[in-house]
């Protein structure tokens, strides 16, 4: 029987998908799984499906699937490698129609090793049995897998033959001992405990504690191009790309993962997770979020978001372009957003609040509290996000310090890591990239962004636009300025009458004839 509930707005559900990967699941109206994609970016990749003017390009098969598509759930991952395995896994539970690879019962590499065994080896399989051995992995880049092995077996000395105890036979055609690629302790040249100790170091590298091995390496990669041995560096710059790829870290999904797939983002879960994690008084149902994007050395402009029970508050939005600086400098950028967005909510808040404010002894942040009841104001956030790590967020302190708000919650969001910093403290609070809390901060960073960098391009395009009157004859930068200022803009400018322009001073009847001539010929 088909779904009575109503179709939800895809538009809209889509701008609050972050931009960060994970694999998403498309529903049809029976809410049967019909296609299980990845993405590294969800909100660009999904994108491709529910705007209109990208749909229309899609192949035959893409707008077939887009037609039967009524909601999409989401699942968020830490990488690129876990999108891989999670969709992989999720297309063989659901087997969804519109999908053709991994429908089979191909799966992605292990790497198992049976430290029960007398002379364990490192060996790949596709299955993990009950069986006692250690498995590592899924790793979905074999070639990286195949290499990496290659040389854990030759730096630790590990055996990649099968036989325990070689007869002369084997031993005859096994040149890995006299090559030096192998430890050999079939012919006790090194102890079974030895032996035993270096498959524990090769298992830590595969579990990723052994990073300095790979930093070894790009050392000595540099060491080589500074040679001019570019042929090694080039050798040793692969195998580091491979190691990488091998290494990085990612999560199992068992058979059954229908049952733990996201339905869709949870806000307000997200708050109180975040809430928890931060050591807030209150839940942060109110956050504001500062961004700052510059334009080469022409303009410097910050954004504001707000956002309200984990959601986006769109109306209160703000843009700044900022005036204390010219180039670039986020650091002065920064402090001066601040200062200007929360001296002017307490000025109003002062207004408001009329004779009273001027006899009062309450703390700003107590007093724009009482006002948070009454809808005609905006009031102080719970919580106060910047972009940047603790020279960003040092500067927001100082300048919420001078306007007395000692108190309002504040942390700094570093892009590199996603580590929250929190003032006075040195060390920054790492949050689980799975965690929902995590996921709000990074919506709403995302956000600031997106929202800073375009009034970054609307400004960029009316610079380009008001270049037009530089080729101009007879508009000098005097006038060119009389006439943006009178018009506000090109676009203005063209739809004024030779009147409306000659009223401006300094700009005669002909030349305003000439102006409107000239805008013409460049369309």
């Amino acid at each position: 029987m088909p779904d009575s509930r109503q179709k939800p707005d895809l538009l809209v559900k889509l701008r609050d998908v972050p931009h960060t990967p994970g694999v998403y699941i498309m529903r049809d109206r029976l809410n049967n799984v019909i296609y299980v994609g990845k993405a590294r970016d969800l909100r660009k990749r999904l994108a491709n499906y529910f705007t209109p003017a990208r749909s229309q390009l899609a192949d035959r098969k893409t707008r077939a699937l887009i037609t039967s598509i009524w909601d999409f759930d989401l699942q968020h991952v830490r990488n690129d490698t876990e999108a891989l395995v999670l969709e992989s896994k999720l297309i063989k539970e659901f087997r969804p129609r519109y999908n053709v690879s991994f429908r089979d019962d191909k799966r992605y590499f292990l790497v198992r090793v049976h430290m029960g065994d007398a002379m364990p080896r490192l060996s790949t399989t596709r299955l993990k049995k009950e069986d006692g051995a250690r498995y590592f992995g899924p790793f979905p880049h074999g070639m990286a897998l195949r290499t990496t092995l290659n040389w854990l077996n030759k730096k630790f000395g590990l055996r990649v033959c099968r036989p325990l105890k070689p007869g002369e036979a084997d031993y005859k055609h096994c040149s890995n001992d006299i090559i030096k690629n192998c430890s050999a302790p079939c012919i006790l040249r090194i102890s079974q405990e030895d032996y035993k100790k270096r498959v524990e170091q090769a298992c830590e590298f595969l579990d990723g504690r052994s990073k300095g091995l790979v930093t070894a390496l790009e050392e000595e990669m540099q060491q080589a191009a500074a040679r001019f041995d570019f042929e090694k560096a080039a050798e040793l710059r692969d195998m580091v790309d491979d190691f990488k790829k091998t290494l990085i870290p990612s999560r199992t999904f068992e058979r059954g993962a229908r049952a733990r797939v996201v339905s869709s983002i949870d806000p307000m879960a997200d708050v109180s997770e975040l809430q928890e994690l931060l050591h807030l008084e209150r839940p942060p149902l109110v956050m504001e979020c500062f961004d700052i994007a510059n334009i080469g050395t022409a303009h410097c402009v910050a954004s504001m978001v707000r956002f309200k029970n984990g959601v986006p508050d769109n109306s209160n939005y703000r843009r700044y372009r900022i005036k204390s600086v010219s180039g670039q400098n986020d650091f002065v950028s920064m402090a001066e957003v601040i200062r200007r967005r929360f001296s002017r909510i307490l000025l109003e808040g002062r207004a408001a609040a009329g004779d009273a404010a001027e006899f009062s002894q309450e703390a700003p942040a107590e007093a724009m509290q009482r006002l948070a009841a009454n809808p005609k104001f905006v009031t102080l956030p719970d919580l106060v996000i910047v972009d940047g790590g603790k020279g960003q967020l040092g500067v927001a302190v100082a300048e919420l310090q001078r306007l007395g708000l000692h108190e309002l919650p504040i942390i700094g969001l570093a892009k590199e890591h996603e580590e929250v910093y929190r003032p006075g403290e040195s060390h920054p609070v790492i949050i689980p990239h799975e965690r929902g809390a995590l996921k709000l901060l990074q919506r709403i960073r995302d956000e600031a962004h997106r929202w800073a960098n375009g009034y970054h391009q609307l400004l960029l395009g009316r610079r380009v636009a008001e270049s037009i009157l530089d080729d101009c004859p007879g508009v000098s930068k005097a006038r060119k300025a009389a006439l943006l200022k009178a018009f506000g803009s090109v676009t203005r400018l063209r739809k004024a009458s030779e009147e409306e322009i000659a009223a401006v001073p300094g700009i005669s009847k002909a030349l305003a004839r000439q102006v409107l001539e000239f805008l013409a010929s460049r369309g």
